[in-house]
């Protein structure tokens, strides 16, 4: 029976050895200044403090890759969460989304922080401080609601 258990061990160890070979490519693509949400809407001190703390890693080119996103398997599911992420909503490009667009993310931030989806639990388990509190909430969703309005009085012939 220890036998069994030494060369399960064996086993594992020679496998979590040969997936750290498989390493996805994790980087920060390049910012362009115009396009960032803040050159584009204004943003409230309270809220930006609460989108960087809650929001930046997967949702903007600026992730923070701790050594762990360096470890598969770990690397692989961080990874494919910040292009997800990304995908979704990327403040560092909020300036190539069309107005509609704009006014939709907006919507779906405030919804997602009131519902407790984001920031996504598994991030909040390594990142406890990065928690909505209810005043982050209440800011964050009064803040989109006032910048969504504006938005709907732009200028037709801008964005």
């Amino acid at each position: 029976m220890r036998n069994i258990w030494k060369w399960g061990i064996g086993v594992a160890v020679v496998i979590l050895g040969i997936i750290q070979l498989i390493r996805p490519a994790h980087s920060n693509l390049p910012i362009t200044a115009g396009e960032t949400i803040h050159a584009r809407l204004p943003v409230d001190s309270v809220v930006d403090a609460a989108l960087i703390r809650s929001c930046n890693d997967c949702h903007s080119n600026l992730t923070v890759w701790p050594w762990y996103t360096n470890v598969a398997p770990a690397s692989w599911l961080i990874v494919s969460d910040v292009r997800r992420g990304r995908g979704e909503l990327n403040f560092s490009e909020w300036g190539t989304y069309t107005l509609n667009k704009q006014q939709k993310l907006l919507k779906e931030t405030c919804a997602e922080v009131s519902e407790r989806k984001m920031p996504a639990a598994a991030y909040t388990l390594l990142h406890p401080s990065a928690k909505f509190t209810d005043a982050d909430i209440a800011a964050v969703c009064a803040w989109t609601r006032s910048v969504a309005q504006s938005l709907t009085r732009a200028p037709v012939g801008g964005q």
